[in-house]
């Protein structure tokens, strides 16, 4: 009789319990269930600005996401100001996402900022992008090589507007022209919105920066690429590269997203399922042929390779310069 009433208990437990679980299963939010703020870390019209708009614009034209993105600009040292912030003030938050670069390996390492990639939740990589020299439509530099003839020549009335993450590039078409980089007048912007600024109106010699900075304006004839660092032509962009001006160098940036350190689990896997979906839609392949993006997606292991492989030439290429 014991054990007939302790088994008629038991199994009481076993379908209250089994009622319940659903009932708490249900009642678990969902995730997003509020906005989720989207942040570049630099200026309008630069890379961040450009790459993080492109992500919302996508998301939110093919309905992958139903809460709001909204996109705010938070400039300071090519990025280093809102890692900071994103570190140190929300640290375990589901509802802050930024994007990233080179720019980000290339401060700590520079000492410009005590964050890397290792202090936050890295949530995947978007894109490659090539970098371009441009200059106005107006400059009497017409090549690659007009710039370079003039910087050996009289080095201080050139001079370059550039992030400090982009003048390694510039950094290379020097040494490879027998000039050299320490003699450089760089004027460091936040990124191409700037840049173009002090183009057209305040004297600057040349610009370079990530072909989507500028694009449109080299279409619309407002600037003039003078080459692309890319191993070939960019198709729809009829610039020479440097290799076919006799400067043998080719560079590209990678950009992608990232959260607080301690990012929930499932926010995480929300955010690489959907970015995952969102980089094989027709308004994503718009949007990177429209701004020169190529499209080289990456999460987990293989991203985290990516990244410290990189990292590790990139501390390499510092120390021998």
């Amino acid at each position: 009789m014991f054990r007939s009433a302790l088994g008629a208990v038991m199994a009481a437990a076993l379908v209250l319990t089994g009622s319940l679980m659903p009932a708490e299963a249900a009642a678990a939010p969902e995730y997003p269930v509020g906005p989720v703020t989207m942040t570049a870390g630099a200026n309008p019209g630069s890379g961040f600005d450009i790459t993080i708009r492109a992500v919302v614009e996508a998301l939110e034209t093919e309905k992958l996401v139903t809460v709001p993105l909204p996109v705010q600009n938070k400039p300071g040292n090519i990025g280093a100001d809102f890692l900071a912030t994103m570190v140190e003030q929300y640290q375990g938050r589901d509802d802050q996402v930024s994007v990233t670069s080179l720019s980000m390996m290339m401060n700590q390492l520079r000492g410009l900022s005590p964050y890397g990639y290792d202090d936050v939740t890295m949530i995947a990589r978007l894109i490659t992008e090539y970098y371009v020299v441009v200059t106005d439509a107006q400059s009497p530099y017409r090549t690659l090589t007009d710039v370079m003839t003039a910087i050996r020549s009289d080095p201080g009335r050139v001079q370059i507007a550039a992030a400090t993450d982009d003048q390694a590039p510039f950094d290379l078409l020097v040494a490879a022209a027998g000039g050299d980089p320490a003699a450089l007048d760089y004027v460091a912007f936040e990124g191409g919105g700037d840049q173009t600024e002090a183009l057209l109106n305040s004297g600057i010699s040349v610009a370079v920066g990530g072909v989507s900075e500028f694009v449109d304006l080299v279409r619309s004839g407002e600037l003039r690429a003078l080459g692309v660092l890319s191993e070939e032509r960019l198709p729809g962009l009829d610039v020479p590269t440097a290799r076919e001006q006799n400067l043998d160098v080719t560079l590209s940036n990678w950009r992608g997203l990232y959260g607080p350190p301690g990012m929930p689990a499932g926010a995480v896997s929300y955010w690489q399922e959907v970015l995952a979906e969102m980089v094989n839609t027709p308004t994503w392949n718009q949007i990177a042929e429209r701004n020169q993006f190529t499209t080289t997606f990456m999460v987990g292991d293989e991203l985290q390779t990516f990244l410290a492989d990189t990292q590790a030439d990139l501390a390499a290429a510092l120390a021998q310069a």
